[in-house]
């Protein structure tokens, strides 16, 4: 009974901040509730005994994926209202999306109220073990270029940041390096100032 109470929590929380996620004005406030529902997926799946899988969300999307979007959409000039122009043009789309994955959800809750019964697991069951078996040798080449897919984002990301600015500064550690000490100190003799 508590566990299905703190399930039921969770899902509340990731359901209200998805619609955060999508209707925050301002894009680093939508990037932070992204973040907040992948720490309560990350608790559903804790849950549903899927431990593996929670660990890998919160070191791989809140870690790393999660703080790289949150440095480009701080570093990019992004015209919010640009943005927002074609929310109503693709509305009709996302709630099709939307509804396809309710009835999606609804199925799965009702094969399970009306007796779908999971296989039974043995004692010494692992299942990130299970799980690397299959992703290694059945998914490999799939693994292989989801990894290929997320390694050219992050290079897209970086140089998308690495654009000149007119007003960023920037050193050449060559020229610096050749700064000699009487190039930047000169020493002024005055005499000494006496009280009248």
């Amino acid at each position: 009974m508590f566990e299905t109470w703190i399930f039921y929590c969770f899902a509340a929380v990731l359901l209200v901040s998805g619609l955060l996620v999508i209707t925050a004005r301002n894009p680093v406030h939508g990037v932070l509730f992204l973040v907040l529902a992948f720490f309560t997926a990350a608790g559903i799946w804790l849950l549903l005994r899927a431990e593996f899988l929670a660990i890998t969300l919160v070191v791989v999307y809140v870690g790393a994926v999660m703080v790289l979007f949150l440095f480009v959409v701080m570093m990019l000039d992004i015209n919010v209202e640009r943005v927002r122009e074609g929310f109503w043009r693709n509305l009709p789309l996302a709630l099709l999306v939307g509804g396809i994955m309710v009835i999606e959800m609804v199925f799965v809750l009702l094969g399970r109220i009306w007796g779908a019964v999971p296989a039974p697991t043995l004692a010494n069951y692992s299942n990130t073990k299970a799980l690397g078996r299959v992703l290694y040798t059945q998914y490999a080449y799939a693994f292989e270029i989801a990894a290929v897919l997320l390694l050219v984002a992050i290079i897209a990301a970086i140089a998308l940041t690495l654009r000149k600015r007119k007003d960023s500064r920037s050193q050449d550690p060559s020229e610096q390096v050749k700064a000699r000490r009487e190039e930047r100190v000169q020493l002024v003799s005055m005499k000494a100032e006496t009280e009248k």
